[in-house]
């Protein structure tokens, strides 16, 4: 085996070893990670064996003397093979990955692991190796996840009160393909609460949903023809994930949320076995938000750790 690191002529290849992965999601193709190429330097790399076969991917960019996995996805580690790929192996792809990031003067690696619930096939390999190579946890966020497969924690009283609410004042529920009233509602929103804006500007995210229509759909609640609310969600094989929630004043006063997410729960998540409800943490994880989570776990979520490690190169 040997590391190398991926160049743009090998797009194809690159995009069909992340379909065929054990723990590869649409964010890792490259139609998605390019989008924002020009904010990032694409230091991507690639294990391949003997035989010039693929077995690993690593999705990545390089920032001074550090590489992250990738700073502009959620998640992303290593992405493996289904077959192959045992403990003992990922022990020597992380042997050889750091013997390549000393060559090229790489002192400090920051590495986001695939939380389980995305993986096709157990793909915790990564998690070990970092481990035996002396790696620490840098910060966990938790996020608020639904199994589709188990009705036990389905909506509290409040929240299904919020739902009878919603539907007496007559919200509909719609799939929209025009993302520009609801990104003003979540903008507006986001500044409000947060002072911060959405990661994606309305023309990004317009680029990705025309890229990637089945797995990035807006649903939006109207009130009297007028758009009061809504979530992204983006699916992958195994995740129905709500990426950006929102309500304008007037949504919040009728309830639309969680009437927004009975209807997707319960018609938009096809195969997916997960639903899940995004992060409610701010500054790398160490604040919670207390009221947002909770209004979550009234929805059935449990909790579901997003981890970031560091590893000095010595």
């Amino acid at each position: 085996m040997k590391i190398i690191k991926y160049t743009y002529n090998q797009k194809e290849r690159w995009d069909d070893f992340i379909s065929t992965s054990k723990n590869g999601t649409f964010l890792f193709l490259r139609d998605y990670m390019d989008y924002h190429s020009d904010r990032f330097d694409d230091f991507s790399l690639l294990c391949i064996d003997n035989k010039n076969n693929i077995i690993a991917a690593l999705p990545a960019n390089k920032c001074d003397d550090s590489l992250y996995s990738h700073q502009g996805l959620t998640y992303g580690g290593w992405i493996t093979s289904i077959k192959g790929i045992t403990a003992t192996t990922m022990l020597e792809i992380w042997q050889l990955m750091i013997n390549y990031l000393k060559e090229n003067g790489i002192k400090r690696l920051i590495y986001k692991s695939v939380p389980h619930i995305y993986h096709r096939y157990p793909a915790e390999e990564d998690q070990y190796a970092i481990f035996r190579f002396g790696g620490q946890i840098l910060s966990t966020q938790i996020s608020t996840t639904l199994p589709l497969d188990d009705s036990r924690l389905r909506f509290n009283e409040n929240a299904r009160r919020g739902i009878k609410k919603a539907i007496a004042n007559n919200i509909t529920i719609e799939h929209c393909t025009d993302f520009t009233i609801y990104w003003n509602i979540l903008t507006q929103m986001l500044k409000e609460c947060h002072n911060t804006l959405p990661v994606h500007t309305l023309d990004e995210i317009t680029l990705l949903h025309n890229r990637f229509p089945e797995n990035i759909k807006l649903f939006i609640a109207k009130h009297q023809d007028e758009v009061v609310g809504g979530v992204v969600m983006f699916y992958t094989h195994m995740v129905a994930h709500a990426q950006y929630i929102a309500a304008s004043p007037q949504g919040k006063a009728l309830n639309v949320l969680p009437l927004i997410f009975d209807y997707i729960i319960n018609n938009e998540c096809g195969d997916c076995r997960w639903f899940d409800f995004g992060t409610s943490n701010e500054d790398g994880g160490r604040f919670l938000n207390d009221g947002l989570i909770t209004q979550k776990c009234g929805m059935g979520g449990r909790g579901i750790a997003y981890n970031i490690y560091e590893l000095r190169i010595e």
